[in-house]
């Protein structure tokens, strides 16, 4: 019966072929004696008629397989003459080395056939993603002389030939989908409904029958836009095996082609989406920003299905980068780059699998599976758990998009509700070359989020877009920029005129970014494996977590305790900005100062504006302690219209002589605590209370605080959090939140 399940599952019809792979199969699965064994000449030629009350076989021995073997590695094909002398040497009958020589070269035709055919499937399955990918540059196409669009005209030999070609791998994948309905065990077919007329329009038609998967079933279907999958496609991707932790497996070149359809889907709606006098955006007042028309879109793209609780954002915005198109494709691409470009944004990130790795040597037509963790520097706001595909399409010659899309209801992964907190739709930018060396960066973010995760402090701020929207990816990017630019440059001296070398500053800078990284890590849970701990007497605003130091380079060992709070402060961010860097009233709040103020040795700008800046100060200690001459604070600033960000740690005056000296800053432990400002977004000026019902417009008078503490607590990784440790750092929080408001007012 099991043999008949099986041939059920090739497709209902038996076929001679796979009796004939299983005996092959069953061959090569014996061990090299084994295949071997044959009979004995007269028993080979005794009459099957005859009853027969034992059949007598001869097992060779280890040494007459080793010499046949030898004798095979010379001559395969021995004569008559050389089987004699080799059954005489080895006492084997003529007619039983000639049977073990046939046997063995058939054995080595097999294996040999079935290697090539392991390599012809792999070249088949490589070129048939190639075609696909090639399928979807041709779609616009683009005038090598001028850039704009070609003008079509008669079908091109080459063209003809890809349509046919498209045709048969379609017909090839209406047969895949009838052999995955016999494994699953239900039918496979695409969603009904076609695009919409102005999607189908957007495209160039170039596939013979309907756009897309026109062979999967009678009716007209393609894949929507990272909203709801329904049932059907996404169902067969959900069983395939696992190749990697977290994700499904990405093996078949039928899994390669949905998921490249939808990056292709997804890369047509970011072209809409970033064309200029457009319909489908509202301008700010200021002009700065433009928001998503979403009656317009849901008109002329697709219907969004609104899940209850979930709210959509969709934010636009226009700037100049110095970086090239080029080198900006191959920073999004990749993972760590793409982090590091986005500080305070990007908690985390990583490529999950690459599925296509581009087209002649470059990135156009490159896709990846990702996953990122997506951040406002706040215990209040959960991070933004993505996990997305993200295309890049070369659109003529110096523009390049990039398009990311939400594949949560396709891949498995630990948590599979992720995709109901956050969804992220397509979204990316357009990179366009300037003149002047300068690019053009077009960005589109559009998202659904759970908003009731969120407390209601930060629900203003994120629906006007200055939380993740467009333009603070933009001011990011932007300042982000200036920095590496300043520190890139040859110049020796600092602002303040002190002597500092190009290694030092670079040595400096690297040492501020981790610090800066493990601040918002400790804030925002991301990066290390948190664990949060309740405690009563901590208020709903702040939370507390633990986690082990392992004794590596940068990292102390231990139990490390981080502490963080979020406070609505009538103060404007700006205001409150420059108020925490105030060497004269720094005493008031920070205990490091020890009493006294700060004297400022190094200043390291970070681009034009003052505020962005590198420090390096000691604290003049009002007790004339000695040992605090030894410790010095290091100092990150960063301030843009979305957000500030102030993070510290104490070092000693030995590694930092290292460090500025161009040395390796990778050795130097770090405790960061700092601040997180973004302005509040309230209606008014009068404070979260009257906020309401009231639209968010971020010209409210406040702004909202997050500070934040990491403290060692035992440098025995496997001591208990103790009470005494607890009320330490919730005084500590207090005094500091306290010691802020009484600098307000004095100032």
């Amino acid at each position: 019966m099991e043999g008949l399940d099986d041939m059920g599952l090739i497709g209902g019809n038996f076929h001679p072929g796979a009796m004939v792979r299983t005996r092959e199969e069953e061959f090569e699965s014996k061990s090299g004696s084994e295949n071997m064994e044959v009979p004995s000449g007269d028993e080979q030629e005794r009459p099957r008629g005859r009853s027969q009350k034992k059949k007598k076989y001869h097992r060779h021995t280890p040494f007459q397989i080793q010499e046949l073997e030898a004798s095979f590695k010379e001559n395969p094909h021995p004569d008559e003459k050389q089987r004699l002398e080799l059954g005489k040497r080895l006492s084997l009958e003529n007619k039983q080395v000639k049977f073990w020589f046939q046997n063995r070269r058939t054995q080595m035709k097999t294996q040999l056939e079935r290697h090539e055919n392991l390599i012809l499937k792999q070249e088949n399955d490589k070129l048939r993603i190639e075609n696909i990918a090639i399928k979807e540059a041709m779609r616009n196409p683009i005038c090598s002389g001028c850039g704009g669009a070609a003008i079509l005209g008669e079908i091109s030999f080459e063209e003809n030939h890809l349509r046919i070609e498209n045709a048969r791998l379609k017909d090839e994948l209406n047969r895949m989908c009838v052999l995955t309905n016999k494994f699953i065990g239900r039918p496979l077919s695409p969603l009904p409904g076609p695009f919409p007329p102005a999607m189908s329009n957007f495209n160039l038609e170039l596939a013979v029958g309907r756009n897309g998967f026109g062979g999967l079933g009678p009716a007209e279907a393609s894949l929507p836009m990272g909203y709801d999958f329904g049932t059907g496609v996404p169902n067969a991707l959900h069983v395939m095996p696992s190749t990697k932790p977290g994700m499904a497996g990405l093996d078949t070149p039928f899994e390669k082609s949905l998921l490249l359809e939808l990056a292709s889907n997804a890369m047509n709606e970011l072209l809409k989406l970033t064309q200029i006098d457009n319909p489908l955006w509202f301008r700010s007042l200021d002009g700065n920003c433009e928001t998503l028309n979403f009656e317009e879109y849901t008109r002329t793209i697709t219907a969004i299905d609104m899940k209850p609780g979930l709210r959509t954002e969709g934010t636009r915005a226009i700037g100049m980068s110095t970086i090239n198109s080029a080198a900006f494709v191959e920073m999004m691409m990749d993972a760590n780059r793409w982090a590091d470009m986005f500080p305070g944004m990007i908690g985390s990130s990583s490529t999950l699998d690459v599925i296509s790795g581009g087209i002649g040597g470059s990135r156009n037509g490159a896709l990846q599976l990702m996953h990122a963790e997506i951040q406002v520097i706040s215990p209040l706001v959960p991070t933004r758990q993505a996990r997305f595909l993200r295309f890049c399409k070369q659109h003529g010659d110096g523009v390049w998009a990039v398009v990311d899309v939400s594949v949560d209801t396709v891949c498995e992964g630990p948590n599979p509700h992720t995709f109901m907190h956050y969804r992220r739709l397509p979204s990316g930018c357009v990179v366009q070359d300037m003149p002047n060396g300068y690019s053009k960066v077009t960005w589109v973010e559009h998202a659904e989020y759970d908003e009731s995760s969120i407390h209601h402090l930060y629900r203003p701020l994120l629906r006007s877009g200055m939380g993740f929207g467009a333009q603070k990816w933009i001011a990011t990017l932007q300042r982000q920029c200036d920095f590496l630019a300043s520190i890139m440059s040859s110049a020796g001296p600092s602002e303040d005129n002190s002597v500092i070398t190009p290694n030092g500053k670079r040595s400096m800078a690297k040492l501020a970014q981790r610090m800066t990284r493990n601040f918002c890590a400790g804030v925002c849970a991301t990066k290390h494996k948190w664990e949060v701990v309740q405690v009563g007497n901590m208020g709903e605003d702040a939370r507390l977590m633990i986690r082990k130091g392992v004794n590596g380079p940068g990292e102390p060992s231990g139990i490390i305790l981080s502490a963080t709070l979020s406070v609505w402060i009538p103060v404007q961010q700006q205001q409150l900005f420059e108020l925490l860097q105030n060497e004269e009233l720094r005493s008031r709040w920070d205990l490091l100062s020890h009493g006294g103020q700060m004297q400022q040795m190094i200043r390291i700008p970070k681009g034009q504006d003052s505020g962005n800046r590198i420090s390096l100060s000691c604290a003049n200690a009002s007790g004339g302690n000695s040992n605090q001459s030894n410790v010095l604070i290091l100092q990150e600033t960063s301030s843009d219209a979305f957000g500030s960000l102030i993070v510290s740690a104490a070092v000693d005056m030995s590694s930092m002589n290292v460090v500025m000296n161009g040395g390796d800053s990778s050795c130097v432990a770090i405790l960061p605590s700092g601040f997180a400002i973004v302005p509040d977004c309230f209606p008014d000026s009068t404070g979260p209370n009257e906020m309401v019902g009231k639209e968010s417009s971020c010209q409210g008078g406040g702004s909202l605080l997050t500070v934040g503490f990491q403290i060692m607590v035992s440098d025995l990784p496997a001591a208990k959090l103790t009470v005494e440790s607890v009320e330490t750092v919730n005084n500590l929080i207090t005094r500091t939140i306290q010691g802020i408001k009484e600098a307000i007012h004095c100032n």
